[in-house]
């Protein structure tokens, strides 16, 4: 074991770096790919959460002892064994490894995630230096080291000769220069994270070689409960999603669940009477079938629920697709329960199901004022298949629902009493069940009796549960943002994102968006002659919706709009879901200024430029693409309307994407709201508007994307709890 230090930050006096009271050690294998990838995702850790400081130790595993052994038949743990021994013996916190060397499942005494950062996960043909592909004999001697590469090199070459190779990157490579072999086949992020691209002779495309799932990402390893890590890894997993396919036809799905469909990365569903809603989702998501058949199961309950966490730990955006709603006869219980076992985030997208359908929409309405006050709806199906009663007696054991009851609560409860039963029955009372402001009271008969939930402050409508079921509850507090609500001032071109965002890490998104953009018309006029144009300039995702609504109620062909120049991922994004793609974005520095001196190493003469853009953003490329020879129209596209609002809604933080936003928000409602509470703005033009008023903003996006902004406001809010906390 060789220990050495990374980010150093104030100790307990020992020499240990402390968080939370506790050291974090973090160990690797002592190969020099495995010590580079791990000291690379350190220094990311390091710049998200400062207040961490971490200690690396490497190890030697059986996997680099043993040279001889075929990775094709080598041990699950060959690589992992003796880090997992140094976690279980409490010699490190946590292993850091290449996520597809870890053994599948990984020992369930152990907890894992992966990063979010991705190398290039393509293999890669490595010849010697000099040679290229027309190089090889017609049966080349060909390193590989496992049966899928082997596969693709004998697709290649029918006559090749595969021989396993074994060692680090660079012995490897030392092999191969030898003449040891002619070509090897080997992973490209390994390459790039040693800085020997140049290496490569020809990469591989995935259509050509799919890989592991988890090549080129990096994964973490801890002791299963450790607090610290679970807290974590809530800043890079995102919420599972379950949600309720309705009934009969896709009509039943309900738009959030739509929604979500449309953001799915995986989606695991059930027998569904209308398949047409997997049309919803993405085409790269993947699809499991995990349904019930004609008596047969294409999974077993365990099988789903270790596959659901194992997705969600791999920061999928997983969806739980069930049949009707999730909630009645199904096993939500059982797959939520899963989750919060592991600290794992989720939400829950009820549908519409066949009790409502089977009544409602055939006129057999189960209440109908002056004839029906309620129904009782429950299975005579036992668990494992018995055959149960109906009986009065039996229904009576049954939780009750009750409607517009809050008023006469303790009426309520006195009736029950008097009928036997028990003070301790759990009750509770949901207002203003599935909006924003939802929230739950929790009492007992007694204490329903006592007026616990007769006289809301609010006069929110409620619905009363008695019985067993008002003891149980889903666990919102999970995730980064462990439930908050989260004010999103956002304009409706960010709003998915926010709200996405939101709810991934973990938050409830309370979307009250300040500005509404409103097309100039002189940008009108621009936009109808943008055929005349070589080159258009957009640099936000708002100026990206706003001309396509121009657009669109303008009928412009599509056909006419030129190249398009935009300056970082989320503009990009718009662009794509708008049907275009980008043909210019800056490799690294996402700002005008990346995009500047992009356009200043390019030829701009005699180039007719449209630049739209807000009335606040600078004329930096305007004025550049002027001096390199270009004929620029400075054109501002939009105007900024004031929404008004009567009240603030309650939250816990606040995300501020736009100095307008903020002007909005100070002119309708007293700056001390906005005094200790986290704010997150996007940009320097944001944050200044925000100190105009008198406030300092808590974090400024570190990279100009909404998600970004937001895992920053998740990240400062855990530093804010562990200093209030010492």
């Amino acid at each position: 074991m060789v220990p050495s230090t990374l980010n150093p930050q104030p100790s307990n006096g020992k020499g240990e770096s402390v968080v939370n009271g506790m050291q974090m050690k973090v160990g690797a294998r002592d190969s020099r790919l495995s010590v580079i990838q791990t000291r690379q995702a350190l220094e990311k850790l390091s710049a998200l959460f400062p207040f961490l400081r971490f200690d690396l130790m490497t190890f030697r595993t059986v996997g680099d002892r043993d040279k001889t052994t075929d990775l094709r038949v080598s041990p699950p743990d060959f690589f992992t064994r003796e880090l997992d021994d140094a976690l279980r013996e409490g010699t490190i916190d946590c292993a850091i490894h290449s996520a597809k060397d870890l053994p599948d499942p990984v020992p369930e005494d152990l907890d894992w995630f992966w990063l979010p950062w991705r190398e290039d996960p393509r293999d890669a043909w490595v010849l010697p230096e000099g040679r290229t592909m027309a190089d090889l004999p017609e049966a080349p001697v060909v390193g590989v080291s496992s049966e899928r590469r082997e596969a693709c090199c004998k697709r290649r070459f029918p006559k090749a000769v595969t021989k396993p190779v074994r060692g680090s990157i660079p012995d490897r490579l030392a092999q191969l220069d030898a003449g040891a072999f002619d070509a090897l086949l080997m992973a490209g992020a390994a390459l790039n994270r040693l800085q020997l691209a140049e290496r490569v002779t020809e990469w591989i495309p995935l259509s050509e070689l799919t890989v592991p799932e988890g090549q080129g990402y990096l994964a973490v390893t801890f002791r299963k409960g450790d607090e610290r890590f679970l807290r974590l890894r809530s800043f890079f997993v995102k919420a599972v999603r379950f949600v309720g396919a309705g009934v009969g036809s896709a009509e039943s799905c309900t738009w959030g669940g739509i929604r979500d469909l449309e953001q799915a990365e995986v989606c695991l569903y059930d027998v569904l009477m209308d398949e047409t809603l997997t049309r919803f989702l993405p085409s790269d998501a993947q699809r499991i079938f995990v349904g019930k058949r004609c008596g047969g199961h294409a999974m077993r309950q365990p099988e789903i629920t270790a596959l659901i966490a194992r997705y969600a730990r791999q920061g999928k955006r997983v969806v739980r697709l069930k049949g009707g709603d999730p909630g009645l006869f199904g096993r939500l219980a059982e797959e939520a329960e899963m989750l919060e076992s592991l600290s794992l985030p989720y939400r829950v997208r009820a549908g519409v199901s066949a009790l409502t359908v089977a009544t409602t929409e055939t006129g057999m309405l189960l209440t109908r004022r002056g004839e029906s006050r309620g129904f009782t709806a429950l299975t005579p199906r036992m668990e494992g298949g018995g055959i149960g009663g109906v009986s009065r007696a039996v229904r009576d054991r049954f939780p009750l629902a009750l409607f517009m009851s809050v008023t006469v609560s303790r009426d309520v409860a006195l009736q029950l009493l008097e009928e036997g039963w028990p003070e301790t029955t759990p009750a509770a009372c949901v207002f203003n069940a599935g909006a924003e402001d939802e929230r739950i009271e929790r009492s007992t008969l007694d204490g329903m009796r006592d007026g616990h939930f007769a006289e809301p402050q609010d006069h929110a409508p409620g619905l009363l549960v008695i019985g067993s079921a008002a003891a149980h509850g889903f666990d919102r507090a999970l995730g980064a943002f462990r439930g908050k609500r989260i004010l999103l001032t956002c304009s409706e071109a960010l709003r998915e994102k926010a709200v996405l965002a939101t709810t991934d890490l973990g938050g409830r998104p309370v979307y009250r968006p300040m500005i509404r953009l409103v097309p100039r018309d002189e940008a009108r006029e621009a936009v109808a002659a943008i055929d005349r144009y070589d080159w258009v300039v957009l640099t936000s995702p708002a100026a990206v919706g706003c001309l396509m609504e121009v657009i669109r109620s303008a009928g412009i062909d599509f056909r006419r709009i030129p190249k398009v120049m935009t300056c970082g991922p989320g503009s990009a994004a718009a662009l794509r879901r708008a049907g275009i793609e980008p043909d210019l974005t800056p490799p690294m520095d996402y700002s005008a200024e990346g995009l500047a001196q992009v356009l200043r190493g390019m030829d701009w003469t005699g180039r007719k430029v449209l630049r739209l853009r807000s009335g606040k953003a600078g004329t930096l490329l305007a004025g550049t693409l002027a001096q390199m020879g270009a004929e620029v129209s400075d054109v501002v596209l939009y105007r900024n309307e004031r929404i008004v609002y009567p009240a603030l809604p309650a939250h816990d933080a606040i995300y501020f994407a736009s100095a307008s936003a903020v002007e909005s928000f100070a002119a309708q409602f007293p700056v001390e709201t906005l005094r200790g509470v986290p704010i997150a703005v996007m940009g320097q033009p944001t944050a200044l508007a925000l100190r105009a008023v008198g406030v300092e903003p808590s974090v400024i996006a570190p990279e100009a994307t909404v998600e970004s902004a937001l895992r920053a406001l998740a990240i400062f809010d855990q530093m804010r709890e562990h200093e209030t906390n010492e």
